[in-house]
């Protein structure tokens, strides 16, 4: 049995300071809580307007918007469906507001994963490629470079992503990459945070050129371990 909300039901009122942005998430809240399903016809544009206490060009704005993101359809002369109960804009916002430990947590995830198939995965040309690229983040890394040393260590790291061969983890990664940039740029606010150096990194090469799986896992594993141990133990609050 679907499941809608009453026309008579009203939700709690958007804030003034951003009507637009309050129906959205008002509106998205029902998609992804479920009351309104996947496939499932939203109420009209004045009965949304009832609900959300706000104005029907409010709730047009909010509609067009989420359409774009595709969370939800306009269908011209029959109404707007739920197209998807997921927002990837969205998921992302709230990753980023996520904390520093829990960024490189997930970062931790991904790299780990990445280096181990890129063992399997690799050809020399691409050995090739990631030793140039080792060698651009140590002249970084030894330049004190900032953001210069940021991008050269992000660009080693994405190449072994692509290197996997997974291309779903290669995007996911390169989508993921502004964030990692932007807590990289704040974890150098931490004068006690460690930044693990060349050495670490030129493990996860050696074991990637000799294909050793776990040997790319345990190095990769081990160039963020020491980050999230000095997160762990709070001396960079």
């Amino acid at each position: 049995m679907k499941r809608t909300m009453s026309t008579s039901a009203t939700l709690p009122q958007a804030p003034r300071r951003s009507l637009v942005e309050s129906a959205m998430e008002l509106i998205r809240a029902q998609v992804e809580g479920g009351d309104w399903k996947v496939g499932e016809r939203i109420p009209k544009e004045q009965e949304l307007a009832d609900m959300l206490q706000v104005g029907r060009n409010t709730v047009r704005e909010a509609i067009r918007v989420l359409s774009h993101a595709n969370v939800l359809e306009v269908r011209q002369g029959d109404g707007t469906y739920v197209r998807s109960n997921v927002d990837p804009a969205e998921i992302m916002r709230r990753v980023s507001r996520s904390s520093l430990r829990d960024h490189f947590e997930l970062r931790a995830m991904l790299e780990t994963e990445a280096a181990r198939l890129a063992a399997i995965h690799r050809t020399k040309a691409d050995v090739t490629l990631l030793r140039r690229l080792l060698g651009e983040r140590g002249e970084q890394y030894n330049h004190k470079g900032g953001e210069t040393f940021i991008d050269a260590d992000l660009n080693f790291h994405s190449a072994i992503a692509r290197i996997s061969g997974n291309a779903a983890l290669a995007e996911l990664y390169r989508y993921f990459s502004s964030m990692v940039r932007f807590n990289m740029m704040s974890a150098l606010d931490f004068d006690d945070l460690p930044e693990p150096g060349q050495e670490a990194h030129a493990a996860i090469v050696e074991a990637i050129d000799h294909q050793d799986e776990e040997g790319a896992a345990i190095a990769a594993k081990a160039v963020i371990a020491p980050l999230l141990a000095a997160l762990e133990e709070g001396r960079t609050s």
